[in-house]
């Protein structure tokens, strides 16, 4: 079973310690390898002239794994962060993300998963230039000290640069003991350090996908099937090959392409193409027909438990009041500034990618499948992106980008989405339904909860298209059996991810939570916090219903039923105070929230006007 909260299981989040016959490198020559240098894992090189390089395994779309990462590896390599340069890496087996087993962005996992194994790259390196200080002055490790890049024999204070140690250290092994510090020995971690993408970002000097510009580039769009599932009949290109610019226009697996000497060339010939589209098994579906069934499945379908305590029923029979309601939510498309996009050269058995992906291997595994190249060919160049939010995780638009320069060998291609592409084609966050149902006694204590949550599963639609590209290359098993598509298990079974965040923190006797399936066909995928995202937002709404029903203040309500969640209650009353709250507020929303062991409360200040509201005040 696979849900993003296992992801963190097993993860590393222990403190100081000892590491025994420790060793990080993986199979293969380790990337980007300056000559000379000590490089004792796949993250860090030292050089003789003092640079410090580290390569950035995941990926920087605001989330601030450019500043934090090589702070992880810096404090225990007893360097300044700020003297760390940072490259972006490219494929490596050490980089895949121990909870994903893929080299991927995603899953709120970057920090939890890279903390244990940075720690222990840096400690190790530290280790090594130790060792060599101390065999040059003839004494223990135990007699020297490091500070900023510095070892420092304390016996006769004299030192050595980290620098000064690389010829002698580059091929040495690392000894049998690696001690971590304990966090109170921190210098840099749990401090706010200056942003490392700020100034490039706010210059306009830095590299999205977007601003790849390369000598004889040429710029590509693609006129894609309106209908989900739909397919081309025919279309006529007479009128698109006589815009200016316009070089090459064919058929290809997602569409027609149009490749042309400029983006604005390359559109306008997408506005004269003359296209007729096969709709396809949805045609006619529409949101009146997906809320018809999502109520249906409500009504019909019995869910899969999630949580069973106690007798809903006789609470019910018992309760003062009830209240059973049903919250919807929509599909949501990503939207991030930055639309999809891609620059790939083909050059005979080779293709190099300027890609803005979450997932590099997966770029690779991709570009393979729609070239026929073999994945040792394929080098990935991961740029910065104008946001993610999952929907970078999906590599189609790499797929697409290698395919399109397949056709225009030894030419460098980027393909451009427009924004309305971007949400057309998309892989939407699931439009979802709820069930509630609750009882509070005469004391307006709650005695009863029941929740179905209705939803399509994102593991199931992840790229099969990406993951066939793949399979059987390097996809565990535990993630290919995770996909039901090849199993023929259902997705209703182990995608827990249908209902993460149903499971309330609220002390209530009676609980019954479950989850139903329906998929009407659309693409779906991750979407920032995934299921907690319109579970979070049915369950607080509903808490704050039965607050009313019971005639008592939401926060104080929410409050009495969190003592067996310490953390929770902890960050509510921090928001209330903040915002100032008193008992009786009104026009006030409140809401508390765990996703992926993190913690939030918002409270939102209201003015309303008639049926006009603005927000005021968000804490």
């Amino acid at each position: 079973m696979i849900s993003r909260r296992s992801f963190l299981i097993g993860s590393g989040l222990a403190g100081g310690g000892l590491i025994l016959g420790f060793s990080l490198k993986g199979k293969g020559p380790i990337p980007h390898t300056i000559e000379g240098s000590f490089q004792p894992n796949a993250w860090l090189q030292i050089t003789a002239d003092g640079r410090m390089i580290f390569q950035l395994d995941k990926v920087e779309m605001g989330q601030g794994v450019m500043t934090t990462l090589p702070a992880i590896l810096a404090e225990e390599l007893d360097v300044d962060p700020a003297r760390l340069e940072v490259e972006m890496a490219g494929v490596y087996p050490d980089f895949r993300n121990t909870a994903m087993h893929m080299q991927i962005t995603g899953g709120s996992t970057s920090v939890a998963t890279g903390w244990q194994p940075l720690r222990e790259a840096g400690a190790a390196a530290r280790a090594i230039l130790v060792a060599t200080a101390a065999k040059a002055w003839g004494v223990r490790a135990e007699q020297c000290t490091t500070d900023n890049g510095v070892v420092t024999n304390t016996s006769t204070r004299e030192t050595l640069s980290y620098a000064d140690l690389v010829e002698a250290a580059k091929n040495s092994k690392v000894p049998g003991e690696v001690r971590l510090k304990e966090k109170s020995e921190f210098k840099w971690l749990g401090k706010s350090l200056p942003r490392r993408d700020a100034l490039a970002k706010s210059t306009g000097t830095a590299t999205f996908g977007v601003d790849v510009d390369l000598p004889g580039m040429r710029v590509a769009v693609i006129v894609r099937c309106p209908h989900f599932g739909g397919s081309l009949l025919s279309f006529d290109d007479s009128a698109a090959k006589q815009v200016k610019g316009v070089e090459h226009v064919f058929v290809m697996h997602s569409g027609v392409a149009i490749v042309a000497d400029t983006y604005w060339h390359a559109r306008k010939a997408a506005d004269k193409l003359v296209v007729k589209w096969n709709k396809g098994p949805l045609a006619g579906l529409d949101s009146k027909k997906i809320r018809e069934e999502h109520k249906r499945v409500l009504a019909n379908n019995e869910p899969v438990s999630v949580v069973a305590e106690g007798d809903v029923s006789a609470a019910y029979a018992d309760a003062k009041k009830v209240l059973d309601v049903q919250y919807g939510a929509p599909y949501y498309h990503h939207s991030p500034m930055e639309p999809q996009n891609c620059t790939a050269l083909v050059e005979g058995d080779h293709c190099t990618l300027w890609a803005p992906s979450q997932t590099a291997d997966i770029a690779r595994g991709v570009a393979a499948h729609f070239t026929g190249l073999k994945h040792a060919n394929i080098v990935v160049n991961t740029t910065l992106m104008g946001g993610g939010f999952g929907r970078r995780g999906y590599v189609d638009f790499v797929g697409e980008a290698a395919a399109i320069a397949l056709n225009v060998p030894g030419v460098p291609v980027k393909l451009m989405w427009s924004r309305e592409d971007d949400m057309q084609h998309d892989y939407y966050r699931p439009a979802t339904y709820h069930g509630l149902k609750g009882a509070v006694d005469a004391q307006g204590n709650i005695t009863a909860w029941e929740h179905t949550a209705i939803a399509t599963s994102v593991f199931e639609g992840f790229g099969a298209d990406m993951f066939s590209a793949l399979l059987p290359t390097w996809v565990p098993t535990e993630i290919a059996r995770g996909m039901g598509r090849w199993t023929g298990q259902k997705s209703i079974d182990y995608d827990t991810s249908m209902s993460e965040g149903t499971v309330i923190p609220y002390t209530v006797p009676n609980k019954k939570i479950g989850r139903s399936y329906y998929d009407p066909g659309i693409p779906t995928g991750f979407w920032r916090s995934v299921g907690h995202s319109f579970n979070a937002f049915a369950v607080e709404g509903f808490i704050d219903e039965l607050a009313h029903l019971a005639e008592k203040d939401p926060v104080d309500f929410r409050l009495a039923l969190l003592n067996n969640h310490p953390r929770h209650s902890a960050v509510l009353k921090l928001a209330a105070e903040k915002a100032g709250w008193q008992s009786g507020s009104e026009k006030r929303g409140v809401a508390v929230h765990e996703s992926f062991l993190s913690y939030a409360a918002h409270i939102v200040e209201v003015e309303v006007k008639g049926r006009e509201y603005r927000v005021k005040k968000v804490v």
